[in-house]
């Protein structure tokens, strides 16, 4: 099949893709005659594991390294074991670190009960008293997607 073919059939846009081949979580596939991407049904399975990596929010790194540990059957499972304990503890982290934004939030949210004129508004003035006694590094950095 070709790479619309492939991106179709497991929903994933042809960018994304050619990005995880860049990386080397996708073999390279074979070319046809007219230079065309041919890729096979261990595409397919291959890409619906990465998907379902991604989806469990596995950093590329976790990715590729399940993908080699994958690949050598004969190996017990305790290194998978052993990363997915510390995807757990990242998760962990993470979640920590939303709570407290939730907590920032809801008492900069605090600071204006009722619409005023913007030059009153408790969250704008909030921010403002923030920025201007940062020392230029937040307390804590932005949460982001995957770690």
């Amino acid at each position: 099949m070709k790479i619309g073919a492939l991106a179709e059939t497991t929903g994933t846009p042809v960018e994304t893709i050619r990005f995880y081949e860049r990386e080397g979580l996708l073999p390279p596939p074979a070319r046809a005659d007219n230079n065309y991407r041919v890729y096979l049904p261990a595409h397919v399975e291959r890409l619906a594991f990465i998907r379902q990596c991604r989806n469990l929010d596995m950093a590329l790194d976790e990715i590729r390294a399940l993908i080699a540990l994958r690949e050598s059957p004969a190996q017990d499972c305790g290194e998978i074991n052993a990363l997915l304990d510390a995807h757990i503890g990242h998760v962990a982290h993470r979640i920590r670190e939303l709570k407290m934004l939730e907590k920032d939030l809801k008492a900069l949210r605090a600071r204006c009960a009722m619409p005023n004129a913007l030059s009153d508004c408790g969250i704008l003035n909030g921010l403002d008293g923030a920025a201007a006694t940062s020392t230029g590094s937040p307390k804590r950095r932005h949460v982001h997607g995957t770690h």
